[in-house]
């Protein structure tokens, strides 16, 4: 088991919610760029796309997960992979015009991910 402040219960909950906010956010961004009824197909296309990709690629081990993978992915590129979700996100919020909440997101992502530094580090290992 992998001990750590990346780890605790409440990190992880942090992490979920950082998760389900970023996959909104793709949404939100796709209503705002896509005119007309596409938008109903793009708002809920564009946050599944990105939770597949998120869901199947996985480092096995991995505590913060359960430990599976669908596709065995090297710590370094899911670690790649989070941080293009993650702050993708916020660049999507930032482009759909949500200036001011994408620039609090980046701040609260950043703190997250330095408070997690054990399990970056962990990734980068493995």
């Amino acid at each position: 088991m992998t001990t750590g402040i990346g780890y605790h219960p409440a990190m992880l909950a942090l992490r979920f919610v950082l998760e389900v906010t970023a996959l909104v956010c793709f949404g939100y961004w796709a209503w705002k760029a896509t005119p007309g009824v596409p938008r109903y197909f793009t708002v809920a296309a564009a946050p599944l796309l990105v939770a597949v990709v998120w869901g199947v690629f996985a480092t096995p081990g991995d505590a913060s997960r359960n430990g599976e993978a669908v596709v065995a992915t090297a710590g370094g590129v899911r670690l790649l992979l989070e941080l293009a979700v993650f702050f993708g996100g916020a660049s999507a919020l930032y482009a759909a015009g949500a200036r001011t909440q994408a620039v609090v997101l980046t701040a609260v992502l950043v703190a997250y991910h330095a408070a997690s530094l054990d399990r970056i580090a962990w990734l980068l290992r493995h």
